[in-house]
Parts: C-alpha cells; structure tokens; sequence
C-alpha cells in the first residue's frame, strides 16, 4: 500500500512560505529556493545579533571621542584618566551624556584631568 503525505507536506510547505512572504523573487514561492533563504536569513539574524554589539560600541566611542576632542583631550587619554580616577562610566552613558549635557561630560572631562595630572 502506498501512503501519500500530500496533506503534511502542503502544511509544512505553507509554514515555510508564511515565514518567507517579503522573500524577492523565488525565495518566496518555491519550496527548495525558500528554505536555502528562510536558513540563510536565520543565521544572519544570529550574527547580526551580536554584531550589533559591537557597532554600538564602536558608534559610543566615536562620540566620546568628538566630545573628548572638544575639550582638548584624546579618547584614550580620557579613559585612562577616569581609571586612575576611580570614576566608573560606560561608554553607553559616556556617549549619552557627550551628546545630550555637555555641562556634565565636561565636567567629567576636568576630573579625568585633574587625575591624569596627579
């Protein structure tokens, strides 16, 4: 006897194609084409993840710097003057701070230096 498993194909055929609908081109409606990109897209969503991560990071430091710069101090030389001063800031609200209250970021600027010449 012979079984066909038309019904559970076509179900797991739809999942995918409900999952790929935006897909350009064939990636949307043809089952070989679709699976290759739903994967694709899954692992790049994976990497994508943390990469965003980093880029973040990166954007922060980028910030300080200008802001540091503004103030006739180097990023480096900024962050080495807040270890030595014991004053304990990310670089998310480094960056926040270099971007909406100058006030404050200089005068976190001023105590960096004011450790820095100690």
């Amino acid at each position: 006897m012979r079984v066909k498993g038309s019904s559970a194909s076509r179900r797991k055929q739809k999942k995918l194609y409900n999952i790929t609908k935006g897909f350009w081109g064939r990636k949307k409606n043809v089952y070989r084409r679709a699976r290759e990109a739903y994967l694709h897209a899954l692992s790049k969503a994976y990497s994508d993840r943390r990469a965003k991560k980093r880029d973040f990071r990166r954007l922060w430091i980028i910030r300080i710097n200008a802001a540091a710069r503004m103030h006739g101090m180097s990023y480096n030389s900024l962050i080495s003057g807040l270890k030595k001063g014991g004053i304990s800031v990310n670089r998310k609200m480094l960056a926040d701070l270099a971007v909406n209250d100058s006030a404050a970021f200089g005068a976190i600027v001023a105590k960096a230096k004011e450790a820095l010449s100690r």
